[in-house]
């Protein structure tokens, strides 16, 4: 009851952190059954036929909550009996889409709850409905919920997210996943509260005219030779420079990466420590900077992504595969993507950004049709290769995924015909979740923007790490330095 307490204190304000154990033990802790014992006579019973009597005992409204249509779409596109229904989904003054929308899955009314993440509203929207999981009326229950990577821990230490195994999915159903998924999703109890469809393991997405001209060759081994390591990358950056263009759009471009591989976590012992990964980036950042290598806009800015386009003089980006199918303008004529001319290649060190997680709600009155979801949409290879071939995702399916990447029906238009997906398979493979921590997205989040009045030339190193030092600690109390 201590840790209900902490989240009803906290609740309302955007900066809840509830998860602080790490990220840590095994999910494989035995099997579950995924149905009722069955006698002799019954033994013909098919798990479909079982799993469809279980949920006619159940529910008639599987509540979703999410922040965009990307899950909603997997769900619609790819569940087998899905049917959409009415609608007030729509855009507002920010462009992310926003209200409820209806659809069924046999008889069950599934409603779909849409908060955009901006301002932390989406995760204060479901902070506040899950305080209220307890009393609410069965068809008003929270059923299953999304989560990201940055934030998953502040929901997987707690009593809200139900265990996977209870809700009848085993350790074998889960055994084709890429590991760091059931890592990030995994309690300081060992067990396992969230299966993601997904995998985003990232690359360097580079400019092919640029490589041609800059560096002879546009072909993905022979760019990789020149940005394998971070001192090459440098070196590269100065030639581009030279070139005319900029090495990255901006310095945070580069800052998951380093991020990704700190040796040691943000938070140890309630103290904030600045690793040497992140010493790294802001020293590579600042030089870069004051070179004219790379500028200082925010991740998404209309500046940031100016590089999608020729007239950008951008030579890279780094990033997941959702991030060069449906952030980088393809559908825009003239752009880079929309010709065809970004490549990939491995780039200095492996990272992943992002990613997006299923949570069966603790309380939900439809546990056998939320545990189907997950079954059907992150174990079931059949449909996890629709997904990559409709929705060019990398999918969370070792078999799968291999396949796909010796298939070139696989390849990706953006990138000139190249198939990448061997490069995320051994990414995926790679990918060390032993330093997350539940304070990862508020202070990668604050450093950044401490760091851009450095870079900017408008404070002293010093001054921009005791900004961040006093925004970190203003955002949680508990920590200090």
């Amino acid at each position: 009851m201590k840790r209900m307490k902490m989240i009803a204190s906290l609740a309302l304000a955007a900066t809840m952190v509830l998860g602080l154990g790490a990220c840590g033990g095994s999910s494989d802790s035995g099997s579950a059954s995924t149905g009722s014992d069955s006698s002799a006579g019954s033994s013909e019973t098919t798990t479909e036929e079982t799993a469809a009597t279980e949920a006619s005992d159940e529910g008639k409204v599987l509540n979703i909550y999410c922040w965009n249509e990307e899950f909603k779409s997997r769900l619609t596109d790819h569940y087998p009996g899905y049917t959409e229904g009415a609608s007030d989904l729509a855009e507002n003054e920010d462009g992310n889409v926003a209200g409820t929308a209806e659809g069924t899955i046999g008889d069950v009314k599934v409603v779909w709850h849409i908060t955009p993440s901006k301002d932390n509203a989406y995760q204060n929207n479901l902070d506040e409905t899950l305080l209220a999981q307890d009393s609410a009326a069965a068809d008003d229950k929270i059923d299953l919920f999304l989560v990201e990577a940055d934030y998953a821990l502040k929901y997987v230490d707690t009593e809200y997210t139900a265990s996977v195994e209870d809700l009848g999915l085993s350790a074998a159903d889960l055994g084709n996943q890429y590991q760091y998924t059931k890592d990030v999703m995994t309690d300081s109890n060992g067990v396992l509260k969230g299966v993601s469809w997904q995998g985003c393991p990232g690359v360097l997405i580079y400019n092919r005219d640029a490589a041609a001209e800059v560096l002879g060759t546009e072909e993905p081994s022979e760019v990789q030779e020149y940005v394998k390591d971070w001192d090459t990358f440098l070196a590269t950056a100065e030639k581009m420079k030279a070139a005319g263009y900029k090495a990255t759009a901006t310095a945070n471009d580069t800052f998951r990466v380093f991020s990704n591989n700190v040796s040691a976590p943000w938070v140890s012992d309630g103290k904030i420590q600045i690793d040497d990964s992140i010493s790294k980036w802001v020293e590579m950042s600042k030089a870069m900077v004051d070179a004219g290598e790379t500028g200082t806009a925010d991740l998404w800015s209309d500046e940031w992504s100016a590089g999608f386009y020729p007239e950008g003089k951008v030579f890279a980006y780094f990033g997941p595969a959702w991030m060069i199918n449906f952030s980088m303008a393809a559908d825009d004529e003239g752009s880079i993507a929309n010709l065809g001319r970004w490549g990939a290649c491995e780039g200095p060190q492996g990272f992943f950004w992002g990613g997006t997680w299923i949570c069966g709600a603790t309380g939900t009155d439809n546990a056998t049709l939320v545990a189907d979801i997950m079954r059907q949409l992150t174990t079931n290879e059949d449909i996890m290769l629709d997904i990559v071939k409709a929705d060019s995702d990398f999918v969370n399916n070792k078999p799968a995924m291999e396949a796909a990447a010796k298939d070139e029906s696989f390849a990706f238009p953006i990138l000139g015909g190249q198939n990448p997906l061997d490069m995320f398979c051994a990414g995926a493979e790679k990918i060390d979740l032993s330093n997350q921590g539940a304070y990862d997205q508020g202070l990668n989040e604050s450093f950044q923007q401490a760091m851009k009045n450095y870079f900017d030339g408008n404070a002293s190193y010093e001054d921009a790490l005791n900004q961040f030092y006093s925004d970190a600690e203003t955002k949680y109390p508990a920590l200090s330095h």
